[in-house]
């Protein structure tokens, strides 16, 4: 059931959301149904019935992107009166994590978010995924969609800020190890993801908690951008990363951003296996206290009960 915006009938609701949130078969259940859907089947029931939820995958990292574009031209650019009032770097990568951070919240609790769940990343996708949350398919189709959000934002915030994110100063706000060296960047990039992942696991699955995960998550990338970047671009995203790599030409160390934002957040999955057990991950969305329909492993409800 696709949310069309219509009013709800407090009568019909709950069942309503209770069909909508139910996940689409498995292939253990489809062989039980005595059905043999085949790879290609498989892959277009997946497309079929949740493409929106992909598509605003890709709106909402495309959003984040124009933003941080935006963002880096104003606190960064030369030109920019923002850059000239302030010659203190610090005093600007605070104003820019706020702005980042809060571009993070605003996407987790719009109506796109609320949908999608705003994973908007592939290693909160693929954690999920480990979790027990997510669907094959749906995994593999959210990442494809946050990679083509990532770049497609980006060479939009080129259009239509007149290639102003081409300047070096600014540089597409690509992601690049600090001054301390690439080990330092890994590092930073490990354990800041890690961090990250273990929060959103522990309050999004406490009930009185659970409605504020997005406002965690975006203080989390505000202190971030704030504290860590200097050390390795702050990024936690590979496809966040590869939208700014592939516009500025900047491949050097890519690596990182492609292993060790994953590893972190994997590891805090199997840590919160380890302490909470897979029963205590009730769901794969950042906010989940609306309407709007759900395409995981949703056992929500049960959250608090």
């Amino acid at each position: 059931m696709i949310d069309d915006g219509a009013p709800h009938d407090p009568n019909t609701a709950p069942m309503a959301m209770n069909i909508a949130r139910r996940p689409s078969p498995s292939r253990n259940t489809l062989a039980r149904r005595g059905a043999s859907p085949g790879l290609t089947g498989m892959i277009f029931g997946a497309v079929s019935q949740h493409w929106p939820e992909y598509a605003m995958e890709a709106f909402g990292l495309g959003l984040f992107m124009v933003s941080a574009c935006a963002f880096g031209v104003l606190f960064e650019h030369p030109h920019s009166p923002v850059r000239q009032a302030l010659p203190n770097p610090a005093a600007r990568r605070i104003l820019m994590g706020g702005a980042m951070g809060l571009t993070a919240i605003a996407n987790t609790y719009s109506p796109w978010g609320q949908r999608s769940g705003a994973h908007l990343n592939p290693s909160i996708t693929w954690t999920f995924f480990r979790l027990g949350k997510v669907e094959p398919w749906d995994a593999v189709f959210y990442c494809v969609a946050q990679f083509v959000g990532a770049v497609s934002g980006v060479f939009l915030a080129r259009v239509v800020l007149m290639g102003l994110p081409a300047h070096p100063a600014v540089e597409y706000v690509a992601t690049k190890p600090g001054p301390n060296g690439t080990g330092v960047a890994f590092a930073g990039e490990l354990i800041i993801s890690f961090l990250l992942m273990s929060i959103v696991l522990r309050v999004s699955n406490t009930a009185s908690l659970a409605r504020f995960t997005g406002l965690f998550a975006g203080v989390l990338v505000a202190v971030y951008i704030s504290v860590e970047a200097p050390l390795s671009g702050m990024s936690m995203n590979p496809a966040r990363t590869l939208g700014s790599a592939l516009a500025a030409n900047a491949w050097d160390s890519l690596w990182i951003y492609f292993t060790a934002p994953p590893l972190g957040m994997l590891l805090a999955g199997e840590v919160y296996l380890r302490f909470r057990g897979r029963r205590n991950v009730f769901c794969a969305k950042l906010h989940h206290d609306n309407t709007k329909r759900c395409i995981f492993r949703c056992n929500y409800r049960e959250l608090g009960a």
